[in-house]
């Protein structure tokens, strides 16, 4: 699958801002979400190829929209790659467990965000 449009979910502006000018250098179209539950809404109604997720975010966390994502059968199928500083093998293990099919530990790195989507 061609990958097209990222939405890009994280609270942080900087940190969005950062993944949004990267992505466009690169030529994807990307929209952006602010919160989980924001970025589950997305999710269905923009159907966006890949989602870049944070995880510590105020009311439903990366974790818990990541579950709601890759549960939905209307947006299971859209890849998730969670963007996040919690940098434990724990986290990274239960990341994957709610359904991302890739983790990267911030600050993220134009070289490993590129192989990463490129991999899907």
């Amino acid at each position: 699958m061609a990958i097209k449009k990222i939405l890009v979910v994280d609270d942080s502006s900087t940190d969005a801002h950062l993944l949004t000018q990267l992505l466009q250098k690169h030529g994807f179209t990307v929209t952006r979400a602010t919160n989980g539950e924001e970025g589950v809404q997305k999710a269905k109604s923009e159907r966006p190829d890949l989602i870049l997720m944070d995880i510590v975010m105020p009311g439903m966390n990366g974790f818990q929209a990541t579950r709601a994502i890759s549960k939905d059968s209307a947006t299971s199928s859209i890849p998730i790659i969670v963007c996040s500083s919690k940098d434990q093998e724990t986290d990274k293990a239960w990341g994957l467990r709610q359904g991302a099919k890739d983790y990267i530990v911030k600050p993220v790195t134009e070289k490993e965000l590129m192989a990463k989507i490129k991999a899907l």
